[in-house]
């Protein structure tokens, strides 16, 4: 198992610091995003229930991760997440929620991570910052680069009805989601 998927013992705890308090009941910006499928998405059309989880980056093997990175609350732990969201996709397929990962990485450097995490969903770019400025996300910058702070909301026809953040710890994500969406649906 490489350093990628596992979680260092130490990491520092983020804490809410309301930067998402304004989400609740907000529809999504019409942008279409470049995907790992080499279309482009536009999550506020999208008919149903969506969970996008949203996250600073993948790291990939043989490549270190930026200075510092494990000390900075919630930047570590992209890997973990998406392989919760990969292990719960049926379960929350059957929940009715559609699933996509969002960051601010290249579409080529989520398609490695899509396909060597063998992810059964689509990984959305933000590499221009559109949909995280017109969302207001919480961002923070590392090496000249921005990244966007872990979070994951729930949207159904276009509204965000739910939002986790700060997420921690990422691993258990998508478990954190399901028990939220059985309770919400009654299932």
């Amino acid at each position: 198992m490489d350093k990628l998927t596992e979680l260092p013992p130490d990491l520092p705890i983020p804490v809410d610091d309301g930067a998402c308090s304004h989400l609740l009941g907000i529809y999504l910006p019409s942008i279409s995003l470049p995907s790992t499928q080499g279309e482009y998405v536009d999550l506020s059309i999208i008919l149903g229930r969506v969970v996008v989880y949203c996250y600073p980056m993948t790291g990939q093997p043989g490549i270190p991760l930026p200075d510092q990175w494990d000390g900075i609350p919630g930047a570590r732990g992209c890997t973990p997440q998406s392989c919760n969201f990969r292990d719960h996709y049926q379960q929350l397929n059957k929940l009715g929620a559609s699933v996509f990962g969002l960051s601010t990485q290249s579409t080529n450097h989520q398609l490695e991570a899509k396909t060597r995490l063998h992810l059964p969903f689509e990984l959305l770019s933000d590499h221009a910052l559109n949909f995280t400025t017109m969302l207001q996300l919480p961002m923070f910058e590392v090496e000249g680069k921005y990244f966007i702070k872990r979070v994951t909301l729930i949207v159904e026809e276009g509204k965000i009805i739910k939002f986790f953040y700060p997420v921690f710890p990422p691993d258990k994500n998508a478990d954190d989601v399901i028990k939220w969406l059985e309770k919400y649906t009654g299932e």
